[in-house]
């Protein structure tokens, strides 16, 4: 990512144009300060569980989530306001989601925690329902909201705000922008096979990489997942010391307390805190996975590029196309194969006032696709800077957060190295009084 991501600067974008809402981001920070967390203060707080009826009139049970907001400006006077409250769906976090995804084409934007549970070691459950998944959903989801609401232009969006301060009526305030048309016709497109001819380089190479990354953090996370199964199974089976002990001790006099009280080391101690161990364990784990889902997102800027740029080939070839139409009407001279020059060899000549025709409707059909080129031009030289920019602010962020989750991961197994020495130590001294 270091290579494939180059310091360029360039300009952001607003949902129609990124060079129009540089300027208005401009004036929002000036205004009310960069990112939404530096005027709001946003939390997720609680899930609840809830019964009710889907589209289909179906009973369902389902997960909401209590976000709680408060004013920065209030915190920093002294003051410690109520917060304001709302509930939130899964689904509703989804649709806010695939809003940003498509309105924002050039930025990275944040994934979602995992719907259902993926990666796991066979202790934990992949109930979508299991009150520890939900927790960690609850965590993941805050972590999204918190992303998005400290991006510079994500956290600007008017539809952003309504989500979190509109209990009622957001939805129909997104649809009301059109955003799913253009959804539709944008996922038809990149559903479909093209190839471009003059590919960016930075992009493929950005492109790739976002597939070596996701490659690489699910690899590390089944690696975590077997480790995690084993290691669990290790400690469990040193249960057994305390009942072997317990049993030893019934028949020994000046042993007995020793192996009793060793075995209860064994047993109750270091058997047992391999649940909690493993249990922090899967904060690491969801950071990353985090970055699994992040790759794609990275990935999804990389295509729009390419479709972008499609795009304005195809369409620069179809103005030449038109051109070379126009300039052997104008001479009457057609290539040897031209479709044009077999129907003239079959039918014979058109009349001045058929050329005359074609050609005006050749000349506004030039003009339309000069300006469609132009468009396009500009179109995919504003997508590269602002997507360039964003790239260069993900690679930050990543190599920051991987540092710290990998870090932090070190230091906790040491820790519960530390910890099992402490035990063996214990039991060690045991033995010795025996």
């Amino acid at each position: 990512m270091a290579d494939a991501v180059s310091e360029e600067s360039g300009t952001t974008g607003d949902q129609h144009s990124p060079s129009s809402d540089l300027e208005k981001n401009k004036n929002n920070t000036m205004a009310e300060g960069s990112t939404l967390t530096q005027r709001m203060e946003i939390s997720v707080t609680e899930a609840e569980k809830r019964n009710g009826k889907n589209a289909v009139n179906m009973q369902e049970t389902f997960t909401v989530y209590l976000i709680e907001t408060r004013p920065m400006a209030a915190i920093a006077e002294g003051h410690n306001p109520a917060p304001d409250s709302l509930w939130r769906r899964y689904s509703e976090f989804e649709l806010l989601r695939h809003y940003l995804f498509v309105t924002y084409p050039f930025i990275i934007v944040p994934p979602l925690p995992e719907k259902r549970a993926e990666f796991v070691w066979h202790k934990l459950s992949a109930d979508n329902m299991d009150p520890d998944f939900v927790e960690r959903r609850r965590v993941g989801l805050e972590n999204f909201l918190l992303r998005v609401a400290s991006h510079l232009v994500l956290s600007n969006d008017k539809i952003l705000f309504h989500f979190l301060t509109e209990e009622h009526g957001w939805k129909e305030v997104v649809y009301d922008t059109g955003f799913q048309d253009k959804a539709d016709s944008r996922i038809r497109a990149l559903s479909a096979t093209f190839r471009v001819k003059s590919p960016d380089k930075r992009f493929t190479e950005t492109k790739h990489y976002s597939d070596e990354l996701q490659s690489h953090t699910s690899q590390v996370l089944r690696t975590r997942a077997r480790v995690a199964d084993r290691l669990y199974g290790v400690y469990k089976v040193h249960a057994n010391y305390g009942r072997v002990f317990s049993e030893w001790s019934a028949i020994e006099k000046e042993m007995g307390d020793g192996l009793q009280s060793a075995g209860h080391h064994m047993d109750a101690r270091y058997a047992a805190s391999i649940d909690d161990i493993l249990e922090d364990e899967e904060h690491y784990a969801d950071q990353l996975k985090e970055y699994l889902f992040f790759a794609e997102a990275l990935r999804a800027v990389c295509r729009k590029h390419e479709l972008s740029q499609f795009e304005l080939e195809v369409a620069s070839q179809d103005l030449i196309s038109k051109k070379q139409q126009r300039e052997e009407l104008a001479t009457g001279m057609f290539r040897a194969f031209s479709f044009k020059g077999m129907t003239n060899k079959l039918f014979g000549q058109e009349t001045p006032e058929q050329r005359e025709a074609k050609l005006k409707l050749l000349e506004e059909q030039i003009v339309e696709g000069e300006d469609a080129v132009k468009d396009k031009t500009v179109e995919c030289e504003e997508h590269v800077k602002a997507a360039w920019v964003d790239m260069q602010r993900f690679k930050e962020q990543k190599d920051r957060d991987l540092r710290e989750a990998l870090y932090r991961y070190a230091l906790m197994q040491i820790s519960m190295c530390k910890k099992g020495i402490q035990v063996w130590g214990n039991a060690k001294e045991c033995f010795q009084k025996m």
